[in-house]
């Protein structure tokens, strides 16, 4: 959280500075509005960190969030492109899964731990790449990665965040991703690949679906723009509906306001605005001629994200990916694309001795769905929908219980499948669907 420093004034000061709007009365009274401010945040934290310890699954702490949350802010992590075709389609596939369980199995401790480039987690669900989380809790990634780790797996960074890298480097004990995103060009991609790898990140996505920004409906109709960039006179038309958040609103400007992108440093090092990043990806879009500079640069494992065939998968390999998350981006930028599951069954089989890693992400709500994605191929899950409810709800806490409630069903169901281990499950475990 962002604070004012404390300033220590020599003797006989005090008695100047009382003067009406002086320096000096002006740093008082910042200093009394921030701790009046923290001190609304922390009673807010307590009241919401009760609310997410009564949801039972990733659902009800949606509900949560959007009682917490502004629409104009909850709408950016509920939403998809266009007509949302894929981002309901993402979910309706795993529904559609089917279990073949093999009862009368005695069984006694369940092991959900995997292995991900060589690093043991406790569960094969990762923290996916969520860009402004700061804008659902004050320094939210720094939150989300403390408490992705104290579950014992990996927070991966997106460049389009308010938390500098060092700092959510520093709140988690387990490995961190970066994501990457050229925003800015060559010069300041690799200013951050390089400060990634100085914080001790353990592996770069590289993120190449996003030649444009997706056509998201939602944000245009619910009047996002005028807030971020409109004048005041455009702000304060949306201030009834945010003043209907106030524990949301006291507790973002208890951290400040509105963030920037202190990943993004542009020529001068400042850091880049909040704004509409749709203009800078289109002027920045990731080809493959891209990824032999971005090796270099990186020099390390490199993970490539927005997979949606098995000819890309191939040509990941052919490029020296050590692995590739199957994504559609959660349904935010090309609608009508195939889920994810239906990619990653088609995949699976076509990369078998590719000696790459398959992750895959989208429409992972419960400890099930991350049962019939391990089940079907992928070595492991990511999930983002599914912790930003959580950080809106509760910060941390909030957090903390969406992967408690992911890890509660991935132990259930293994044990209805009669499955001791993450590990042994395989196409054996599905029924064939469509069913009769």
């Amino acid at each position: 959280m962002r604070r004012v420093d404390r300033v220590v004034m020599p003797a006989g000061a005090l008695r100047e500075s009382t003067l009406p709007n002086s320096p000096g009365d002006v740093r008082r009274r910042c200093g009394l509005l921030e701790q009046w401010l923290n001190r609304r945040h922390a009673k807010a934290e307590r009241r919401w960190a009760q609310a997410v310890a009564a949801c039972h699954t990733i659902d009800d702490l949606r509900v949560v969030m959007q009682r917490r949350v502004p629409p104009v802010v909850a709408d950016y992590f509920l939403g998809g492109a266009s007509d949302e075709q894929t981002l309901s389609d993402n979910v309706e596939a795993f529904k559609r899964a089917r279990f073949n369980p093999s009862y009368g199995v005695k069984l006694g401790d369940v092991d959900m731990s995997t292995t991900v480039l060589g690093h043991k987690i406790s569960i094969p669900v990762l923290a996916a790449p969520v860009g402004s989380l700061r804008t659902l809790w004050p320094r939210g990634e720094a939150v989300a990665a403390a408490a992705a780790g104290k579950v014992g797996t990996i927070c991966t960074l997106s460049t389009l965040t308010g938390t500098p890298l060092e700092e959510v480097k520093a709140a988690t004990t387990e490995p961190c991703w970066f994501q990457l995103y050229l925003v800015g060009g060559k010069e300041v991609a690799t200013k951050a690949i390089r400060r990634a790898k100085d914080a001790g990140y353990s592996a770069l996505v590289l993120t190449i679906d996003t030649p444009v920004a997706g056509l998201r409906l939602r944000d245009l109709r619910n009047g996002s723009q005028e807030l971020i960039g409109g004048t005041l006179a455009d702000k304060l038309r949306h201030a009834p509906r945010m003043s209907r958040h106030l524990s949301w609103l006291l507790s973002f400007y208890a951290d400040g306001g509105l963030m920037q992108f202190p990943n993004i440093q542009l020529p001068g090092g400042k850091p880049m605005p909040y704004a509409d990043v749709g203009q800078q990806l289109q002027q920045s879009a990731v080809t493959w001629e891209d990824i032999g500079w971005i090796k270099e640069a990186w020099n390390g494992p490199l993970i490539i994200k927005g997979i949606h065939n098995a000819q890309d998968a191939q040509r990941a390999a052919e490029h020296g990916a050590k692995a590739i998350i199957i994504s559609n981006h959660g349904g935010r930028q090309l609608d009508r694309v195939l889920p994810t599951l239906t990619i990653l069954q088609a995949i699976v089989a076509e990369l078998k001795d590719a000696g790459v890693e398959i992750f895959m992400d989208g429409g992972i709500r419960s400890g099930a769905d991350v049962v019939i994605a391990v089940a079907t191929g992928a070595k492991a899950v990511l999930v983002g929908r599914a912790y930003a409810y959580g950080l809106g709800a509760g910060g941390e806490a909030g957090v903390s219980r969406a992967f408690l409630i992911l890890k509660n069903g991935i132990e259930h169901t293994l044990r209805q499948l009669g499955c001791n281990a993450i590990t042994k499950l395989n196409g054996s475990y599905l029924a064939p669907y469509p069913f009769k």
